[in-house]
């Protein structure tokens, strides 16, 4: 991993920056495009913890974390984790992943979190590999026909 990887918010400055993060082809099915990501934090504002991944100051990802959402719509299971990776084709094999998932479950001890959920898609060429190699599990549960993982955040 690149030691100059940094996260910044997405401001007027850096969004073009962040909505021209693109992911090797094929595996657009896998994960949105950043700027409908944007979109969904500018709904979802109170949960919504969106990042743009920077190495020195080339932008080479984005992320974009859940905060506290009410995962069942009942009140009573809220949850936090990554909602959106995106690495650069250029970027990718080079830590930035890692340096994503890593960056989110800081945010989410530094709010009292202990677990760090994640869904994706399945298929091949899908992230289910890289998830489960940093050392998440699956939940048995699917969320909108996407795979839920989880990583216990209280082990070092």
């Amino acid at each position: 991993m690149t030691q100059s990887l940094r996260l910044a918010p997405i401001t007027s400055a850096n969004i073009e920056a962040a909505v021209s993060v693109e992911v090797r082809p094929g595996q657009e099915r896998f994960v949105s495009p950043v700027v409908k990501s944007l979109a969904e934090a500018y709904v979802h504002p109170e949960v919504a913890w969106p990042r743009l991944i920077l190495d020195g100051d080339r932008p080479v990802g984005f992320l974009m974390a859940f905060l506290d959402i009410d995962w069942n719509g009942e009140g009573a299971d809220f949850r936090s984790g990554l909602w959106r990776l995106n690495v650069s084709a250029d970027a990718q094999g080079r830590g930035v992943g890692r340096f994503a998932v890593e960056s989110v479950a800081a945010e989410i001890r530094r709010r009292g979190g202990t677990r760090l959920y994640v869904t994706w898609e399945p298929g091949e060429g899908g992230p289910e590999d890289f998830y489960l190699k940093l050392g998440f599990r699956l939940t048995g549960e699917k969320s909108g026909g996407e795979t839920v993982g989880v990583l216990d955040l209280t082990r070092a």
